[in-house]
């Protein structure tokens, strides 16, 4: 059995992940009548919640819309069991055949990689991606900075040359004039 498969028919009921009678029925080959028969023969293996509960009325026009009318369920007699883990694993007991065993296997991968994917769910990428380019943002704010920092003095700096270059020019057109000599004028000049 496909465990995508068997996962598609895993649902959260009550807070806890189940598997309903009618899918565990066609999952082992056989009728669902069957199946609950099997279940109320042995009672004592299924007591508790954390084994199976039947739904309720409201939990089951709840829970119609979405997977018990794409069968011929849609006019349920008996409300269906909900099966969790334990109860599944204690369904191979009253169901002995080789094919129940064989199938159990699968459905108890099936809720291990379930439980897995919750304990340590995959990264998500786009999480991934987003804290990257936050970070890239940060580095790319503070080498602008810096940037702008160097800049500025950089800016001083060449105003500071370009001050000094002004007076300079300034003082060679002075010192261009033509000067008055100095000393005694003597008859030739």
């Amino acid at each position: 059995m496909e465990l995508t498969l068997i996962q598609s028919k895993i649902y959260e009921i009550r807070g806890q992940r189940v598997m309903l009678d009618f899918d565990l029925a066609e999952i082992y080959g056989i009728e669902t009548k069957y199946l609950k028969r099997s279940v109320r023969r042995n009672p004592e293996r299924f007591e508790g919640e954390d084994f199976m509960f039947e739904l309720t009325r409201e939990e089951l026009s709840r829970f119609q819309i979405g997977t018990l009318n794409r069968k011929q369920g849609s006019n349920i007699k008996y409300s269906p069991f909900a099966f969790t883990e334990l109860g599944v694993a204690m369904l191979s007991s009253i169901l002995n055949s080789s094919t129940a065993i064989e199938v159990n296997r699968g459905i108890m991968r099936a809720f291990v990689t379930m439980r897995q994917r919750l304990t340590n769910p995959p990264i998500d990428k786009y999480n991934e991606l987003k804290t990257e380019v936050r970070e890239l943002k940060e580095y790319i704010e503070e080498v602008f900075t810096d940037y702008n920092d160097l800049h500025e003095d950089t800016r001083m700096q060449l105003e500071l040359i370009n001050e000094s270059l002004a007076e300079l020019q300034a003082n060679r057109k002075l010192s261009d004039k033509p000067r008055n000599p100095i000393g005694f004028i003597t008859a030739n000049e």
